[in-house]
């Protein structure tokens, strides 16, 4: 069905143009990944960028999401809109392209959003959004190279430039700009030519533009003819150029102001290579090659407050080596993927063997970020263990997305992780698969789960009316108590979890719970029920002060 076109870019479009472009994106990633040979030959390109727009469009439809339900009917402006897609597409960026990506967003933001008041923009300022997109990314990049996707952007914004009518000719001019400089990167970089393919960025951009020429036309473009691809040689395998470089990757968010973030640029830039930083406004997503990853890090710590650190190995005999060297690794039979909401809980999973996703207090992981990680274990039959009510959709979709890449996959509908650490004590791999999945289904299942935090704002509850700054004290999801201290709450709802019974209570504390809690918490069910054993971690910035979990 032909796409309803808009005449002018306005919240309606950019919303419509981010759910195509990841449409499109979903289903060019595993050809993009293929291709992907700079900077890194790590083949994850498509995914990077598929995850980036995830993670914008997320926030593009919370936004429209909160305007319906904070006024009937209402839509946010174009202003919102952007700035939504932008601080979602910095926030999720993923790898060297998908942080261009974000940089190109929030360049094209920083036009659309300059006039508040304005509900949408025409031509001009779609020429003007492209421009400075263009020049923004290119500015964000330490040493940028030519025959990438800084250049395919930079011939998208010269064709837009000089393209007369409305926006979506100018949409239509700069996809045409950028198909053909894709067409050219093997001309420009040596290593796309020796390996027979376009830039993977510089695709995964035009296939974007193509979503928002579909979004201002309503068609969509004939995809670019004649993509290069990697050649196969004799053997079978790709021949892919030797690359060397930097062990690994580093990415994370990071809270600083600009002084500071020009003097991190400089010693990033000292310790490695592939350098982009993007972000403002005191928020900035740094992505570097290096091989001492710790100094990485303590750059950032030094330049502010780094957060959602990755820290991707490289690893020998996989990127830095030609295709003809690269053993096949064997997948193993069986992995636990668990969604998880802490740092401190991450290391206890992964020393139980299970594939970790760190979800963040208030930024969920998206379905493509599970479906990587489901990748990342490498196994036959995952089970995957959501963590969260509010994640099944995105479990779902996700394991069903790994299903047609023939892994078997079992979805455990666990809503904490205290009932995940259950699900993964009873959790045996050499046991057949179904009979895994049903114990460790019985073991979550039988663990009764609470968390005590702090209410936010006045609202209703189960348990009446709570004030902001109230203590709220959750079972099984549900506000149950209402108080004024921590610890006597946590103590009321751990009474009434183990009134009905259990053997085992696991506390998992927060960074912000207070002193003593835990002994606190120790003491009263040693002295009030008999054979009830207690065992206690630190979950880290987990957002809830305390997790309970009562088996």
């Amino acid at each position: 069905m032909a796409q309803v076109p808009q005449t002018f870019l306005d919240a309606l479009a950019v919303r419509t143009w981010c759910g195509l472009a990841l449409d499109a994106l979903g289903r060019a990633r595993a050809e993009i990944d293929a291709i992907n040979v700079y900077p890194v030959a790590d083949g994850d390109t498509g995914t990077n960028l598929y995850l980036t727009v995830e993670s914008a469009a997320a926030a593009v439809d919370a936004v429209f999401v909160g305007h319906a339900a904070g006024s009937a009917g209402a839509t946010p402006s174009l202003a919102d809109t952007v700035r939504a897609m932008a601080h979602g597409a910095l926030i999720g960026a993923r790898g060297n392209s998908g942080t261009i990506l974000a940089q190109l967003l929030r360049g094209m933001t920083q036009v659309l959003a300059a006039e508040s008041d304005t509900p949408h923009a025409g031509p001009d300022g779609l020429r003007l959004a492209l421009r400075h997109a263009a020049d923004s990314a290119r500015q964000a990049v330490a040493h940028p190279v030519e025959g990438t996707v800084l250049t395919v952007a930079s011939a998208a914004a010269d064709a837009a430039g000089s393209a007369e009518g409305d926006c979506g000719t100018v949409a239509r001019a700069a996809y045409e700009g950028a198909r053909a400089a894709l067409a050219a990167t093997p001309h420009q970089l040596a290593v796309l030519e020796r390996a027979g393919v376009v830039d993977a960025g510089g695709q995964g951009l035009v296939t974007v533009l193509a979503a928002l020429v579909q979004t201002l036309t309503g068609e969509k473009p004939a995809a670019p003819a004649g993509h290069a691809r990697v050649p196969v040689d004799s053997a079978g395998e790709c021949d892919v150029p030797e690359t060397g470089g930097p062990a690994f990757e580093v990415i994370y968010l990071l809270e600083a102001d600009d002084t500071a973030v020009t003097r991190l640029r400089e010693r990033l830039d000292a310790l490695g290579d592939s350098l982009v930083v993007v972000g403002g406004d005191g928020l900035w997503n740094v992505h570097v090659h290096v091989d001492d990853a710790g100094a990485a890090v303590e750059a950032g710590v030094e330049a502010g407050r780094p957060y959602r650190i990755r820290i991707t190995h490289f690893a020998d005999g996989d990127v830095h080596t030609t295709g003809a060297e690269r053993p096949p690794r064997e997948r193993i039979q069986r992995a636990v993927v668990a969604v998880v909401p802490g740092a401190g809980l991450a290391g206890l999973y992964t020393e139980a063997g299970a594939t970790t996703v760190l979800a963040r207090p208030g930024e969920p992981p998206a379905s493509g970020e599970l479906v990587q990680a489901v990748r990342r274990a490498h196994a036959r039959e995952v089970v995957l263990l959501p963590n969260d009510a509010d994640l099944r959709h995105t479990a779902a979709a996700a394991a069903e997305q790994a299903r047609t890449e023939g892994i078997r996959v079992a979805l455990i509908p666990t809503r904490s992780a205290v009932q995940g650490i259950a699900a993964l004590a009873v959790h045996e791999p050499e046991r057949r698969f179904d009979e895994d999945v049903v114990a460790m289904t019985s073991a979550a299942g039988a663990t009764r789960y609470a968390e005590v935090a702090v209410a936010e704002r006045q609202s209703w509850t189960m348990a009446g009316i709570c004030q902001a700054d109230d203590v709220l004290g959750l079972i099984d999801g549900d506000v149950a108590v209402i108080g004024e201290d921590v610890t006597a709450t946590a103590e009321t709802v751990l009474d009434r979890m183990l009134a009905a019974g259990g053997e085992l209570v696991t506390l998992v504390l927060g960074d912000e719970a207070p002193d003593g809690i835990a002994e606190h918490l120790e003491a009263r069910v040693r002295e009030s029920y008999l054979a009830v054993d207690t065992v206690v971690y630190r979950g880290g910035r987990q957002g809830a002060l305390l997790l309970i979990g009562v088996e």
